[in-house]
Order: C-alpha cells, then sequence, then structure tokens
C-alpha cells in the first residue's frame, strides 16, 4: 500500500507508468495463467500493482550483455542511459521521496533505449530531513545507511554513482557477493570500484562526487543532471 500511495502521484518519463492496483484478500485459491510462459500460479489472494510494459529487461541485463562480449556501451550511450537516471531521479527527489533501493536491476530499458525507474516498494517520504534504518541493496547502498546513522535523499545520490560506474565498466560494482557477514560497515564505508583509467575525467568526477563518505558532500541530483548535460554538450560540439 505504501508503494502504491507514492508511485500512482509519479509522472515522469524516465519513471514507468503506474496503471493500477488491487488487492484481493479472502477469496477462494484462485490460479493465474503466464501468457508468455504457459506456468499456472494458485494463490489464496493476492496483490497486485500494474506498470508500463518496458520490453527490454532491466538495464542490468542490458549490460551483462556486453559484458559477455567484453565491449563497453558508447560513450555517448552511457551518457544518455545515465541521464535518464539522473533525470527520474531528480524528479522523485523534487517530490520529496527517496527511493532507498537505485540498482540496475530497478531500471528497466524500453525499446527506444530510455531507461525507467520502477521499484517504490520500499521508498519513502521524507517530510523530516532526516531517516534511520538499514534498507537497500548491498554494493549500492550508502555507508552511512548501512551503518544504522541518520540519512536523506543523498543515499539514492550514493547508489546512482555506483550505477553510473557499471554502466561504464559494464561489470557488477564488485568482483564478489558483498554481504552483512562478510564486510563490516567501517570497511564499507571507504570501498569503491576501481574506476578505469580510459574513463573520461568528467564522467569519473561524477561518480567520485557522488559517492564521497560525507552525504553533504554529494551534489543534488540536479546538480548530476547539469554536470551530464555539459558533459553531452561539449561531445555533441567536438563531432561537428
Amino acid at each position: 500500500m505504501q508503494e502504491v500511495s507514492i508511485w500512482c502521484n509519479l509522472q515522469h518519463s524516465n519513471i514507468a507508468e503506474f496503471i493500477g492496483a488491487i488487492k484481493k484478500t479472502n477469496v477462494s485459491k484462485i490460479k493465474i495463467k503466464c501468457k508468455k510462459c504457459a506456468n499456472v500460479l494458485s494463490t489464496n489472494g493476492y496483490c497486485c500493482i500494474v506498470v508500463e510494459y518496458v520490453g527490454g529487461g532491466t538495464l542490468q541485463s542490458y549490460l551483462s550483455k556486453h559484458t559477455i562480449l567484453k565491449k563497453k556501451l558508447p560513450l555517448d550511450t552511457t551518457i544518455q542511459v545515465a541521464l535518464d537516471v539522473a533525470k527520474g531521479l531528480n524528479y522523485i527527489h523534487s517530490n520529496k521521496i527517496v527511493h532507498r533501493d537505485v540498482k540496475t536491476k530497478n531500471l528497466l530499458v524500453d525499446k527506444n533505449g530510455r531507461v525507467k525507474i520502477i521499484d517504490f516498494g520500499i521508498s519513502s517520504k521524507f517530510y523530516s530531513p532526516m531517516m534511520v534504518g538499514t534498507s537497500g541493496t548491498m554494493g549500492y547502498m550508502a555507508p552511512e545507511v548501512l551503518s544504522g546513522s541518520s540519512y536523506d535523499h543523498k543515499c539514492d545520490v550514493y547508489s546512482f554513482a555506483i550505477c553510473l560506474w557499471e554502466m561504464y565498466a559494464c561489470l557488477l560494482p564488485y568482483p564478489q557477493h558483498i554481504s552483512h557477514s562478510k564486510i563490516s560497515h567501517q570497511i564499507y564505508k571507504y570501498r569503491r570500484p576501481e574506476i578505469p583509467k580510459s574513463c573520461p575525467t568528467a564522467l569519473s568526477d561524477i561518480m567520485k562526487k557522488c559517492w564521497d563518505v560525507n552525504p553533504q558532500n554529494r551534489p543534488e541530483m540536479k546538480e548530476v543532471v547539469q554536470m551530464l548535460l555539459a558533459i553531452k554538450t561539449r561531445r555533441q560540439q567536438q563531432q561537428l
């Protein structure tokens, strides 16, 4: 219900469109047939959120195809994909919402290559300046969230930086799975993916600013949008 209350009020080209929702309980066992795989699922009641169909799959799966080929995305494509995500997050933050689980699995690619944000299951409105409570995905989670400290929407900015690194490198941010049992928040606090030497300085600077250990030093997403637009403009001028 919290996810519905947030998602239904969001309308932006870089957020998957919310269509409707239904909650059914206290009903006899029903069967739902999947049109794609012909599997039949049985349930004693259900909650269902319907959103627009985004046919390109997750950004993570999209990037993994390039990983297999050992081939990076064209730089212009990387910049545009990053812009899509940055614009979507800027819109979310402008509506006083923090996503809290920004990762490439929660970004979908449509047939035109546009990226759309999904999954507002742990999103929250931030009427007060700070929040507490560990939420998100290891590897993308901001250090202040993992440590149990109070935090705000800048946790999404950190997660964006990890996604941006992933977009450029076409690799998972860490070679091994990170879990709470394997790494302390003190080690995690200063751990970052290694930026490839081939990465343009302007792009690596955005990563470093956005994953700064101090949330107050991280830029707002509207600033990130402007930085990415500046890179895009310079590249267009160079190509003329």
